[in-house]
Parts: structure tokens; C-alpha cells; sequence
């Protein structure tokens, strides 16, 4: 795992998660950074990087179900848009945290701060 700092209006790095072909379409993956749990998931070839635990029930998301409306939780079967980190239904209200992930030379990186 690799870390780059980028210097802009806060302190964030982007971090090396696996490469693209470890990702196929219609897969999730769990990653670990320092005290953050964070999910990453192929939607029809699209990454997207969101926290790995459900903001209802503490629930490990890479443990649930992904569908093309998002991930839905395996304890209470709320879903979780992965574009914004919006719940779509209840019980959970609060939204995840999304990271910015980029892709170079088949690399995936989130931005983390």
C-alpha cells in the first residue's frame, strides 16, 4: 500500500488499494486505513469507495448485498446510495462518507484525510 500526499485546502493522501482487475463488476471489497473501515465496490465498471460500517447498527457493509441502486446493509436491509452515501430507506438515516477514488496505470486510489 502506497500513500501520496496532496497539499490543497486540507491535508489528504491518496492511497493505493488494489489493482482494477482485483475489482470485477458486481464485487465488493473491505480495506483497512490507520482507524478507517472503508468499503470499495464495482458498479457496472464504476468504483466507487464509501465507510464499511452500516450508520444505523455498526453492521460490516461488505457483508451485505450490492444491487445497482447501492449496498444494502445485512442486518436491517437498508441500502446505501454509493454515489452520494445517501440511505434509500430506513432504518438507517445518516448517510456513509464517499471517498474520491482515481485510477492510474490500473491502480485504484482513494483520498483520504
Amino acid at each position: 500500500m502506497r500513500a501520496i500526499t496532496s497539499i490543497g485546502d486540507n491535508l489528504s493522501k491518496w492511497v493505493n488499494v488494489c489493482k482494477l482487475n482485483q475489482l470485477k463488476k458486481g464485487e465488493m471489497l473491505d480495506f483497512d486505513y490507520e482507524n478507517k473501515k472503508i468499503l470499495l465496490a464495482n458498479l457496472d465498471g464504476k468504483i466507487y469507495a464509501s465507510d464499511r460500517i452500516c450508520t444505523h447498527a455498526d453492521a460490516d457493509l461488505s457483508t451485505g448485498i450490492l444491487t445497482e441502486e447501492g449496498v444494502t446493509c445485512p442486518l436491517h436491509l437498508s441500502t446505501f446510495n454509493l454515489k452520494t452515501g445517501v440511505p434509500e430507506n430506513l432504518p438507517a438515516e445518516i448517510p456513509l462518507k464517499i471517498y474520491n477514488v482515481k485510477i492510474e496505470q490500473n491502480e485504484i486510489y482513494i483520498e483520504v484525510d
